[in-house]
Parts: structure tokens; sequence; C-alpha cells
């Protein structure tokens, strides 16, 4: 392994960038390792859906039913990342959907105000997740739910190297191309920890989610000419919603 191709700061740093846990201050130098902790993007995954879990499990302890247990656990989560993920597939949803030229749809993404095509792809997205999420619950198989947090995660670098920077600004751009090195531990990371929460189906989910971020990687370069954070917050949500639909149909 390279010299300086991990580094413990790197783990922090992947939490400032994708979540709102509270945080030691860094060095104004540690930013500059931002490209190289995309590795870490997993466990940072793993920081925000291991509360909700938790909070699943004792929801269904007292005797909830799993559907109020579900509406939970997305509200851990949306609490612990500041919902960004669900904003960028809003975002995407507005822009991809209501230009008509890259530049237009552009301007239309960075716009703070949302739109109906915004507006729809989260009704969609979260009802599907809570639907969802309710059945895996009911299954007891709250802690597979871990591996998608990490392989989820482990997709947006994908697209950080494959795709140029859609615009010269924004959070995707600030943050820098990885390496393959930087995006292949990071898919590593992922599969390896989801191997014993998930067993053979880690590499079933692995392969649909990497078939969703390729698709997404399609269309983002047909409409925008490449990626933005937006296009990582949905290609997250993308591939949660589909790894949830794969989970149910392995379980039942």
């Amino acid at each position: 392994m390279r010299k300086n191709d991990i580094s413990a700061v790197d783990i922090a740093l992947s939490l400032v960038l994708l979540t709102r846990l509270p945080l030691p201050r860094l060095s104004s130098g540690s930013f500059q390792r931002q490209s190289k902790a995309i590795w870490a993007f997993p466990l940072a995954g793993l920081a925000v859906t291991l509360p909700a879990c938790l909070l699943a499990v004792a929801a269904l302890a007292l005797g909830l039913p799993p559907g109020l247990a579900a509406g939970l656990f997305l509200v851990v989560q949306v609490l612990l990342t500041g919902a960004m993920h669900e904003d960028g597939l809003a975002d995407c949803a507005d822009g991809f959907w209501g230009g008509f030229d890259p530049s237009r749809r552009l301007e239309i993404m960075k716009d703070s105000q949302i739109g109906s095509y915004g507006v729809l792809a989260l009704v969609f997205a979260i009802g599907l997740r809570w639907q969802v999420l309710a059945l895996v619950l009911d299954h007891g198989q709250v802690w597979s739910l871990l591996a998608l947090a990490l392989q989820s995660r482990a997709m947006m670098p994908v697209l950080m190297y494959a795709l140029p920077n859609a615009r010269q600004s924004g959070l995707s751009q600030s943050v820098g191309r990885p390496s393959r090195r930087a995006v292949s531990l990071g898919l590593g990371l992922a599969v390896a920890l989801s191997l014993p929460l998930l067993g053979f189906a880690t590499l079933a989910l692995f392969a649909i989610l990497t078939l969703m971020t390729f698709g997404l990687g399609l269309l983002a370069r047909a409409k925008i000419g490449g990626q933005t954070g937006d296009v990582l917050g949905a290609c997250q949500q993308i591939c949660e919603i589909s790894g949830l639909l794969l989970l149910v149909a392995t379980f039942s």
C-alpha cells in the first residue's frame, strides 16, 4: 500500500463531508486530503445508520409496529445527514427534467427552491424507503441495513472518479477527483464489512448497486455533462432504494 493512501483523519473528513455529527475542528491542512478520504465514505454511512438501527430495535422491543420503527429509523438518518442526499435527489429531479440544456439544468439544480419534480421525487423516495424498511424490520433483518449503508456510500466516489465535474464549484468539485486506488479501497471496505451481515447476498447487492450507479452516470453525463454533489446524493438515494427492494426480495 502506498504511503499516505489512508490516514486516521480520513474518517473524520468523511464524517464532515457526509454527516452533521458534532466533530472536533479539523486543521485546514486536513482538508487537502479530501480526495484521498473518500475510501472512508462507507464508514460515514455506518456512523449515521447504526444509531438508526439501534433506535429501530428499541422501538420493536417496546412493542411498536415495524411501520413506526421504520419511521423513527428514517428520522434519525435524516437528522444525522442533514438530508443532504435527499436534497441531491430532489435537485437532480428538478434539473434533469426541468431544463432543456445542460446550463439551464445546472442553474435549476443550484436554485434553493424546489419544484414539482423534486417534490415528487422526495415523496416517492421517502414513501418507498418507509414501506420497504418496514418490511425489512418485520423480517427481523435490521442489521442488513448496515450493509446497505456501507455499499450505497461506496458508490458515490465511483461517479466522482468516472465522470468530470459538471460545474467548477460546489462540494464535489472542492473535494477533487479521487484516485482509482482510493475508490477501490472504499468499495473493498464496504464489501468486506457487508459479508458478515449479508453473507453471499453481499455480492448480489453489490451488483445491483453497481448497475444503478452506472445507469445514473450515463443519465448525468447526458443531462449535464458530468457529476455534481447533487448527483452523488441522488446516487446514494437510488442505491439505497434499489438495495432495500433487493433485501425484501431476498428475505421474503
